[in-house]
């Protein structure tokens, strides 16, 4: 049987996990194309190391424009990797360490021949998740955000000049696929090279499309290390119980066991739900405190339902009646104050009492209260305290 050509091989693969990408995991048509897919990518990974296209005594003016797409070989291996069924713990485990180890192989690629830019490396290095303080971790999102949309634009600026299809990828895959020059169009002369200007804009689009990819990889291994630290944590799964061929078990409705309730597990503790509190003393459960007696228990029962806020001692009208008694309420006014005499008029009235000793009193207390009055105003003019501000 004829070898298939690399180029062609890598093509194929590309498009069966293209075709994959856009179906239901679990469906068995997408399993086909993933194993499919999953078959060139390995045989494309053999012949790359067979064939020594990559050296770590190189650099990336070294490698030939056609070569330096194979270093997406396991990215690509990774996204389909990640697409493959797995319904078992142990079996989803092994798919995610064989996905974060085709990830790891794609970044060492790209950094070892400086293909990255150390800007990147600094923007894509640090996982998102890492950063405590939300407000620098939405900026480094941003940051990544605007370096991934501004190297996919020029993207497709090159694929328009190199005339490939201008239908807008849906995956990563699809992507990879279309930047890449299709073998079936080539001409008959196989051997005939392409001109300076079309090498030249070819290999800028891939080296574009390798820093697009790894900014892409950084993520995806940062979302498989999270994965993976679940995996490696989930519990066990739990033992499946033996058959028994019990011919009463046929007669059962399947669906009582939807609606079966587990048996209580005693947890330790008093009473075999678990410990009241923590070693630190906080409360895990809740709990019923109990006194010494019925007369304890009713009066710790009378003191849950309270107010939250201090009740009244007495009522308005006691409260008033101590403020009076201590004078700091002020009594008077009103039409019985304004119908009362002043203090002149009862002077006066009283001092109109003749022959009692009373009277006479007032009448000197008036006499005296006018003579002051008199001395006053004979002393005082009248305006003569009004200077009108003339000095």
């Amino acid at each position: 049987m004829e070898e298939v050509p690399l180029p062609a091989l890598f093509r194929r693969a590309l498009t069966a996990a293209a075709k994959a990408s856009n179906l239901p995991t679990i469906a068995d048509e997408t399993q086909e194309l993933v194993q499919s897919a999953l078959l060139d990518l390995r045989q494309c990974s053999i012949r790359v190391s067979r064939l020594a296209l990559f050296s770590p005594n190189e650099q990336l003016a070294d490698i030939p424009t056609r070569d330096l797409v194979y270093l997406l070989v396991p990215y690509v291996l990774s996204e389909v990797q990640s697409r493959v069924r797995a319904t078992e713990r142990e079996d989803r485990l092994d798919l995610v360490k064989a996905v974060k180890r085709y990830l790891e192989a794609y970044i060492h690629y790209l950094e070892q021949y400086e293909i990255v830019s150390q800007e990147d490396k600094t923007l894509y290095g640090r996982p998102a998740s890492s950063i405590t303080d939300p407000a620098k971790r939405r900026e480094l999102k941003i940051k990544q955000y605007k370096q991934e949309k501004d190297i996919k634009a020029r993207i497709e600026v090159v694929r328009k000049r190199t005339n490939q299809n201008a239908t807008e990828p849906s995956s990563n895959v699809e992507l990879i696929a279309s930047v890449l020059p299709d073998p079936s169009q080539k001409t008959a002369d196989s051997s005939e090279e392409p001109d300076a200007d079309t090498e030249e804009v070819l290999r800028e689009a891939v080296i574009l499309l390798l820093r697009f990819i790894y900014a892409e990889a950084q993520t995806q291994l940062e979302r498989t290390n999270e994965e993976l630290e679940l995996l490696q944590n989930a519990p066990p799964s739990p033992p499946q119980r033996a058959r028994i061929d019990d011919p009463r078990l046929a007669k059962k409705d399947p669906g009582d066991d939807l609606w079966r309730l587990d048996g209580p597990v005693n947890k330790g503790g008093p009473d075999g739900k678990g410990p009241l509190l923590d070693p630190q003393g906080k409360p895990l459960r809740p709990f019923v405190l109990l006194g010494k007696n019925a007369a304890d228990r009713a009066r710790l029962q009378a003191q849950v339902f309270q107010s939250d806020h201090r009740l009244p001692t007495m009522s308005v009208e006691e409260y008033l009646e101590i403020e009076q008694q201590r004078g700091n309420i002020i009594t008077g006014g009103g039409p019985a104050s304004e119908n009362q005499p002043t203090s002149k008029e009862q002077l006066a009235m009283d001092a109109e009492q003749d022959g009692a000793a009373f009277g006479e009193e007032k009448e000197e207390e008036k006499r005296q209260k006018d003579e002051s009055w008199a001395q006053y105003t004979d002393s005082h003019p009248k305006g003569a305290g009004n200077t009108m501000n003339r000095g």
